[in-house]
Formats: structure tokens, sequence, C-alpha cells
């Protein structure tokens, strides 16, 4: 199947999936918004791949935001339903059962702030940049940034980023907890995939029962060690867990089947 805002690419277990409008610096638009939610359906039913990679074509822009043109006369229903569907694809994406890495490639702006939080990991290169300018626009997040900037980061950051629509650079945003890693431009790709082939290396079931694990909100701490008891059990009905631990016993690497 072929996208035109969207690419899909395979290296070994890990997809790779990159915004490809680099001439918009990879603006998220309804179109691309829906080429990425088709595709993140395949990967979700390709079973050789473990781990995904979402990255923007260019060395300028991850994703410098919405494309304005589309919003700039939407109505109060119409926003609300644009609002929605983008909270619903980042919803799949943050909920994915396959680990998801941003590879944040400069300009990471409101929809794609947005949508770098919604991935499980995050890498960022060097001249990274981060924000929800969305006030500027006399608007706010709509794609999930009031949310996840206040869980990623804490309300005080969020309300201090939201309000005032300032970016920030990629070593503050390491410094807030908004990025896992900060690397040189040149070296960001290969430290995505070092990062997703050692994933890969594991058990995908297994990584399967750790991202529900984490992901579970819940009204009380107890139900959410009880929820992580329950996982912890699945995992010793696995061949996965017979595999691991015999391997690590006779002192040699595990070979894990998925099972």
């Amino acid at each position: 199947m072929e996208f035109e805002n969207v690419i899909l690419s395979k290296e070994g277990k890990i997809g790779i999936v990159k915004l490809n409008r680099p001439d918009k610096l990879n603006a998220l638009n309804l179109r691309t918004l829906n080429e990425l939610n088709k595709i993140f359906k395949m990967i979700e039913e390709d079973s050789s791949i473990l781990v995904v990679i979402l990255t923007g074509a260019g060395d300028k822009a991850f994703a410098a935001g919405a494309d304005i043109t589309e919003i700039n006369k939407l109505s109060r229903q119409e926003a609300e339903k644009f609002s929605r569907n983008g909270q619903e694809i980042f919803d799949r994406i943050e909920n994915f059962d396959k680990p998801v890495i941003a590879a944040v490639n400069g300009y990471a702006l409101g929809g794609g702030c947005e949508l770098a939080m919604a991935c499980h990991i995050r890498i960022a290169s060097e001249n990274a940049r981060f924000g929800q300018p969305e006030i500027n626009l006399g608007i706010i997040p709509g794609y999930g940034g009031t949310v996840r900037l206040r869980e990623i980061a804490g309300k005080s950051k969020a309300l201090e980023m939201i309000l005032t629509g300032d970016m920030i650079d990629a070593q503050e945003a390491y410094r807030i907890g908004l990025v896992n890693k900060v690397t040189p431009h040149a070296e960001l790709l290969d430290a995505a995939k070092k990062t997703g082939e050692k994933i890969a290396s594991k058990s995908g079931v297994i990584i399967k029962y750790a991202l529900e694990s984490l992901r579970i909100k819940s009204t009380g701490r107890r139900e959410e060690m009880e929820n992580e008891s329950r996982l912890f059990a699945l995992c010793t009905e696995t061949e996965d867990f017979k595999e691991g631990t015999s391997a690590f016993l006779e002192k040699r690497p595990a070979q894990f089947k998925n099972k």
C-alpha cells in the first residue's frame, strides 16, 4: 500500500515510520494523520515488526504542528471533532502493544510535540526544539498536550510552556524528562536503532505485558499493583519465560520465540 505523506520501511525487526512532508516541516495535516493511523494498523498486524521508530523527513523538523490552513476556519463542532480525531490516533500510538521510539530531528511543536509525547521513548538530536505554541494562535493544545505534558514534565513546567508558548531546546527537554536521551544530529537514527534493536532482542509477548502494566491507570495504587501481579503471573505461562530463566541458569544468551 502506497502513502503520500508517511513512509514505512523495515530493518530487521524494526519498522521505521517517517513523516514525509519536509517542505512543510512535516506539518500534521489530516491526510498525514490518517495515513499515520493506517500505517500503525498495518504494523499492528505485522508480527515481524517488534519495535517502531517514528521520525521526520529532512533535517529541520520532526513535525512542526498541525496544518494551520485546516484549522483557522473551524466551527466549534468541527474543532471538537478535529481534536478528538487526533487524540484517537495518538492514543493508538500511546497504547500500542509494540514499543514506539520517537527520533526527534529538529522542531517538535504543537501537534508534533504531542505526537512525540505519545511515543514510549523519545530520543532527540541536539538541534531539536520542543514547544506547545498554540496559545499564540488563540487556541490550546488539542491532541492531548495539556494532559501528557503535565504527566511527563509536571504541572508547573506544563503551565509555563503552554501559557507562554515558548520553545525549549533538547537539553532542557532532557532535564525535565521530556526526552530520554540527546545525541548529535548525525547519530540520531543510529541511536534510535540501537535502542530498538536492544528491545527487539527481548520477548515480544513479555514486552507487551510490560507495556500493558506501565500504561494502566486506575483509581488507586493497590489496583495497579494487582494488575502488575496478574501480568507477572501470565509471563510464567509463556515459552519465553522458560527460555529466559533457563538461559540465565545455563549462562547462555536467551533465544526468545515470542510465545
